[in-house]
């Protein structure tokens, strides 16, 4: 038999984990684990009524943690929830079994292909409210279904954006980061692929990474992220290795960008995204996907590189895809493609933007500066406007401009020839 109780929090520790955040042991980790396994228990025993005193009493602990809390651990009230519900069903109690399977909808759960698969609901799945509830959950929660109807994007949108650029390996900043870090050396005497491939690895071993804890770097750039990570012995954002990536690649003279990955989340309920990179390789004339939290990149079945834009439009088409099978989280866990592609970047790849510019501090804040970003958003996303819109800092005059566009060929936009 299948540990049901489990499954929610595997995914929420693994998943979310490897791209996200690292859980960590405190106190209401180590409850809502001894929980779990009473849960279980109950469960096994089908006893409906002490699994729902102790749902009741894990509720009632985790309302009284911080929002911020909530928001972390919200996974095992959902899982809670859910398990009820599947305990309910199996005992045929159809109008309790409906009643905390929208309680965990309601919390957050959102894993259509496996409510469609678990036989403890065989008996109620052709249920009108069954059936209501599924449907509910696959617009937010069947992220493969969410991102084939957002595959349009319009050829024709021609409003005007204002150029990406890229810092040229001889600015100062970028030719000191070269000689302190021995980039050349570390990009190797191969090809431009090789060189690409070589600096994704060698950012991905130098750095760990922890989307949970703020590493505390004030500085947006590869030399502050790199020495401090190092001096202070702590992870960094999955934002902060793509800074550290475009900066090392700059540095080296390829043209490079961040890329922050998106769901669609309609509800505000998905609180985890992803930021990995692209990088142009002149002599195949494309942008490249490299992702430097997973050390992961991914080609066709020959073979070849490929770039952000090929890898959502093969996901959504169902062509083949390669993963490299070295891709792995601070080595501690291998990445597997199905999770990694078809499931994590699958939800994460609706909109996308980058920064204007691709260079040396450019997402460092300042007083009276100004950050721009340019977003791509498929035609059927609910927040299509404004084309152009601003945000100032009172205190500091920080301004961040964000321009949005449907025209993946303006998103794209490859680096100009020198």
């Amino acid at each position: 038999m299948k540990n049901k109780i489990y499954f929610f929090l595997i995914y929420l520790f693994t998943v979310n984990s490897l791209f996200a955040q690292t859980a960590t042991e405190d106190p209401f980790v180590k409850f809502g684990n001894q929980q779990s396994d009473l849960l279980h228990q109950a469960y096994l025993k089908r006893d409906a009524q002490a699994d729902k005193k102790l749902v009741d009493e894990f509720v009632a602990r985790y309302k009284q943690l911080n929002d911020n809390d909530q928001k972390m651990y919200k996974g095992y009230i959902t899982n809670a929830y859910y398990n009820l519900s599947c305990l309910y069903s199996l005992n045929n109690d159809k109008a309790k079994a409906f009643e905390y399977l929208d309680s965990a909808v309601n919390y957050g759960y959102m894993n259509y292909s496996h409510l469609q698969e678990d036989s403890d609901f065989a008996n109620i799945k052709n249920e009108p409210e069954f059936k209501k509830i599924s449907e509910s959950m696959r617009s937010v929660g069947d992220y493969m279904y969410i991102l084939k109807k957002g595959e349009k994007y319009n050829a024709d949108d021609n409003r005007v954006l204002p150029a990406f650029t890229y810092q040229p390996a001889s600015a100062p900043e970028l030719v000191a980061l070269k000689k302190a870090f021995n980039l050349d050396s570390i990009a190797g005497k191969g090809d431009e692929q090789s060189k690409v491939l070589n600096i994704l690895h060698w950012v991905h071993n130098s750095v760990a990474h922890d989307g949970q804890h703020e590493s505390g770097i004030k500085l947006i750039n590869a030399d502050e992220i790199l020495t401090t990570a190092k001096q202070k012995n702590v992870g960094v954002s999955c934002g902060e290795l793509a800074t550290t990536m475009v900066d090392c690649y700059q540095a080296l003279g390829f043209k490079a960008r961040k890329v922050y990955c998106f769901p669609k989340d309609s509800l505000n309920i998905d609180y985890d995204s992803h930021v990995i990179n692209v990088v142009y390789l002149p002599k195949m004339n494309k942008w490249v996907w490299v992702d430097p939290t997973n050390d992961a990149y991914v080609t066709d079945e020959n073979g070849t590189l490929l770039s952000i834009a090929e890898v959502r439009d093969r996901i959504i088409n169902n062509k083949p895809l390669v993963l490299n099978p070295d891709a792995n989280w601070n080595h501690k866990q291998k990445i597997v493609k199905e999770n990694y592609l078809y499931y994590y970047m699958a939800k994460n790849l609706y909109y996308l933007y980058s920064p204007l510019k691709s260079e040396y501090n450019y997402e460092t804040k300042g007083n009276n500066k100004t950050i721009t970003y340019v977003s791509l958003v498929p035609l059927d996303y609910f927040k299509q406007g404004p084309f152009e819109s601003e945000n100032v800092n009172k205190d500091t005059g920080l301004k961040i401009v964000r321009y949005k566009t449907n025209n993946p060929e303006l998103f794209w936009k490859l680096p100009e020839a020198k």
